[in-house]
């Protein structure tokens, strides 16, 4: 049975979808409170961490796009109540989707080229590095750390603006957008 007639997301994407959520908050809390460390090696064990987070969540947006266009979302169930809203929900879902999908690639595309302009290399999970292209450069490190920033705060906004549309679905409307999200709750 295919998902898109069960109505609901397969295994594959939902794991995909969980995993992503908890590396982003892992990640963005990192970012934040990361130089908050006390200790300089527990900052550089951060730092190490967080850059890691960033490269398993591109790899898993990399997986993870194409996968969704292989197997497109199941369609929505409409409600009596939520009818009339679908006619503007549905487009602005997809677009706050294709917006968090390109975050996802952007952020830590953003972060390694921070890594890279302060001339540091990209350190790939403290197995191997790769050499910085660039000499470090002051003035582009501000820069593209501001955006780097902006970035991620946007992402981590965004995903909350869709977890809120998400439960104001399954509360308000009653209807199976959260559900079919959700390991093991089925109608």
């Amino acid at each position: 049975m295919t998902d898109a007639v069960r109505n609901d997301y397969g295994s594959v994407a939902k794991t995909l979808h969980w995993v992503t959520v908890i590396l982003v908050i892992i990640a963005w809390a990192l970012g934040i409170f990361g130089e908050g460390l006390s200790a300089r090696s527990t900052q550089e064990s951060g730092l190490l961490t967080h850059i890691s987070i960033g490269l398993v969540i591109l790899v898993i947006a990399a997986v993870r796009i194409p996968w969704r266009i292989a197997n497109p979302p199941p369609k929505n169930v409409i409600t009596e109540f939520g009818k009339w809203l679908i006619e503007w929900t549905d487009p602005a879902s997809r677009l706050m989707h294709y917006i968090l999908y390109g975050l996802l690639v952007a952020t830590p595309t953003v972060g390694i080229a921070l890594q890279f302009a302060q001339g540091h290399s990209l350190p790939l999970f403290g197995l191997v590095e790769i050499p910085s292209p660039w000499l470090a450069d002051r003035t582009f490190v501000r820069g593209i750390k501001e955006m780097h920033e902006i970035l991620a705060n946007l992402l981590v906004i965004l995903a909350a603006f869709h977890m809120t549309a998400a439960l104001v679905h399954h509360i308000v409307f009653r209807d199976n957008i959260l559900r079919r999200m959700l390991p093991h709750l089925r109608k």
